[in-house]
């Protein structure tokens, strides 16, 4: 096992080290020569705690044994040691093509079967995480947290026994909707807005989450549903993989200042989504103007043509992607913390499910001590970044399920 994955353990360090030295260079001179030694450091000794990561989603499309090195993705468990990742919310994400239906419901469990396959074939890894004192507990014998987070709601079909049976299995947050508007809420990228905010079963479900010690997830949903949703609980609340609609002016999908202050009064966190397309504005105009010519290839062409095949293929040879750097990402996190306090920011990467957008110097789990590195130059000590990386987030899950018992 040690032989197999020596070499990409091998590689993976040296391209971390290059990624990395662009970062040294100028905190050397800042902060004195070990402040590389203090980012990875803090990387493997931190809690660190990634909202949302699709790994579900990968590994059901096609199989892989993520518990091994593997060739492809963002996520396995060797880069996720090396880069010190040990609470990575695993992403139930069930597409809004099957909202309505029952499938979603059995996709929803499926993924999770999928889960507990990985901690089955190797207990000593991986362990699901049901409360903040599970991930503790895991942090402590060395093993990697998978605490599972359900990424559109639409698997509840208006039935809060499937609610009852998804905590059972480990759900501890919802994110309500995903692309499109469903039966719980409108949704940031769906211009049919057909509840105005949440729907009456919205608001009941959000009651039923505190009920039961399920944190509420706000990313996706439309601006109105966000206020919706605060209105309604008591619980603090979550982002679980959103960025900053200040870089990305229009994007609805990002939160605006206004939100990112009503979230820091509810006692929320949001958790900064790394794809270049979320945090940098070349990145996500690039991605709207090939939307834009995509829909016309179709109506055009048909959805499943050749042609519109080719044109979405060749696309990125016409038009050479804008990626952002890691410093783009941590320019969200040091904005939002200067804007709505350090108590009420985190990360929620989205890797496995931004495809081939990650930034320069963020491309996978074992990149995190880069982003820790960001934040150390620019000031931040030890024990704020250890709530960036984790701490706040398990705050939040810990006053959840103090609502749920305390009503």
């Amino acid at each position: 096992m040690f032989v197999d994955q020596y070499p990409i353990r091998v590689v993976t360090l040296m391209v971390l080290s290059v990624l990395i030295s662009p970062f040294c260079a100028f905190a050397e001179s800042k902060s004195g020569p070990d402040t590389s030694t203090r980012a990875e450091t803090l990387a493997v000794s931190s809690i660190i705690v990634d909202g949302h990561i699709d790994v579900p989603h990968r590994v059901f499309d096609q199989w892989v044994d993520v518990t091994q090195a593997t060739d492809g993705g963002d996520f396995d468990y060797p880069r996720a040691k090396l880069g010190g990742l040990n609470a990575p919310f695993m992403s139930i994400y069930v597409p809004a093509a099957l909202d309505g239906t029952h499938a979603s419901t059995q996709r929803a469990h499926a993924l999770i079967d999928h889960v507990e396959a990985l901690v089955g074939r190797a207990p000593e890894k991986f362990a699901i995480a049901r409360s903040p004192d599970d991930v503790e507990r895991h942090f402590k014998e060395g093993k990697i947290s998978l605490p599972l987070g359900m990424e559109n709601g639409a698997p509840i079909n208006g039935d809060l026994t499937n609610l009852d049976a998804f905590y059972k299995r480990g759900i501890r947050y919802i994110t309500l909707t995903h692309s499109k508007s469903n039966a719980i809420s409108d949704s940031s990228y769906d211009d049919n807005k057909q509840w105005d905010g949440l729907s009456t079963f919205g608001e009941e479900l959000v009651r039923g989450m505190n009920q039961r010690g399920i944190m509420v997830d706000v990313s996706h949903v439309s601006d109105a549903a966000f206020y919706d949703t605060l209105r309604i609980t008591k619980a603090p609340v979550i982002a679980s993989h959103s960025s900053l609609r200040k870089f990305t002016p229009g994007f609805e999908r990002n939160m605006d200042d206004a939100m990112l202050q009503a979230l820091a009064k509810n006692g929320g966190v949001i958790m900064i989504n790394f794809g270049s397309t979320f945090v940098d504005a070349d990145a996500r105009e690039w991605s709207d103007a090939r939307s834009l010519e995509v829909e016309a290839m179709e109506k055009k062409h048909g959805a499943d043509s050749e042609v519109v095949r080719h044109f979405i293929d060749s696309y990125r040879d016409r038009n050479p992607f804008p990626y952002a750097s890691a410093d783009d990402v941590v320019e969200h996190i040091d904005y939002a913390v200067k804007l709505i306090g350090v108590d009420h920011v985190g990360l929620g990467s989205d890797y496995d499910g931004v495809g081939d957008s990650l930034p320069i110097g963020l491309k996978d789990v074992a990149s995190y001590p880069v982003l820790i590195q960001g934040l150390i130059e620019r000031g931040y000590s030890d024990q704020d970044i250890r709530k960036i990386l984790g701490l706040n987030l398990l705050r939040v899950w810990r006053e959840v399920e103090n609502v749920a018992t305390n009503g």
